[in-house]
């Protein structure tokens, strides 16, 4: 695989020829961007998945519920459905796709949307709902719209600044796009992450404004809609670990950690998984899977458990994120 990406390396440069003539073209005015009256608040990356979108938006949403009238927007990547799609009591993953129906199962306070189309999205969001803030997911790349606040992630271990373009790499936009973002967030970092250590991480990006630390924090409990287990409840049990994410290897080696012994199962990112898999499955005395995961398991299964996970900020960093969005607020009052 990694021949292939080198391989690919002619194709890579001409990738990155084309996303720096069309960042141009929105950087003269050539093609425009789309300003709200709504507040926007986008959560992206540069590259292709891994770095913990999903568990951003909804930090967002636990930290913004209480006083405000939210509304998040995603694509709904490999979702069924077309055009706007609005959550409601009958949809389905297959409706919004996995990542907003696990945010619609967990915040059913929250509208939740799916367009493609973002300028759409929001304007259809604007009209129906009304909504006092919009949460942007994996929207960075998107430069039609021009969001009222940009929170860009990168994981700890592959930052932007040492990635390259597609296919040779992993990213889908240039490296100085990061100029665009309000606040950087190095996510899946190590518990413990010295200041020195976060110093040469900024010094790397090269990031001018605020860059911040999060690492994961998992759940104790593995989870299904009915009931709950114990790490403990799975020794000597013939378990499976089924992933279907963009990069499964710190959910895996969390696992391991707690002792577990299994099998891992791996699967492309947004998988939805065929009946002969899920047979498959019923051959294990347990599955183990991620959250979102779960999302296209869980009616599927009876034997099927998921191991939440939030990003918990490093030294502060979640009230410096919390201070930066207030003041952007206040400007929309």
């Amino acid at each position: 695989m990694q021949l292939l990406r080198k391989l690919a390396f002619p194709i890579s440069l001409l990738y990155g020829l084309v996303i720096h003539i069309r960042n141009y073209l929105y950087d003269i005015g050539f093609f425009t961007s789309k300003s709200y009256g709504t507040p926007t608040i986008c959560v992206g990356n540069l590259s292709v998945g891994g770095t913990g979108k999903t568990p951003m938006i909804e930090y967002l949403v636990n930290e913004l519920k209480g006083n405000h009238k939210i509304a998040v927007l995603s694509r709904g990547y490999r979702r069924k459905s077309r055009g706007f799609e609005l959550a409601g009591p009958t949809s389905t993953v297959e409706d919004l796709g996995d990542e907003p129906y696990q945010i619609y199962t967990k915040f059913k306070e929250v509208f939740i949307a799916v367009d493609a189309d973002r300028q759409n999205g929001i304007q259809q969001l604007e009209n129906d709902i009304a909504p006092d803030v919009i949460l942007l997911d994996d929207a960075f790349q998107h430069r039609r719209v021009k969001a009222s606040f940009n929170i860009l992630l990168t994981a700890h271990y592959d930052l932007y600044s040492k990635d390259f373009f597609l296919p040779t790499g992993n990213l889908r936009d240039a490296r100085n796009q990061a100029k665009r973002a309000d606040v950087v967030v190095v996510t899946k970092c190590p518990d413990q992450l010295s200041v020195t250590a976060q110093e040469n991480i900024r010094l790397a990006l090269g990031f001018q404004k605020r860059v911040l630390f999060a690492t994961l924090s998992y759940d104790e409990l593995f989870r299904s809609e009915k009931q709950w287990i114990r790490a403990s409840e799975l020794t000597g049990k013939k378990v499976a670990v089924v992933t279907g994410i963009a990069n499964p290897a710190p959910f895996i080696t969390h696992l391991k950690s707690q002792n577990l012994t299994f099998k891992h199962l791996k699967y492309k990112d947004h998988h939805f998984f065929t009946t002969a898999e899920i047979n498959a499955f019923k051959k294990y005395d347990f599955i183990i899977t991620t959250e979102k995961d779960y999302m296209r398991l869980k009616g599927r299964l009876t034997n099927c458990f998921y191991l939440g996970v939030k990003h918990q900020f490093l030294d502060g960093g979640g009230e410096i994120l919390q201070d930066e969005l207030t003041k952007m607020l206040k400007h929309y009052r």
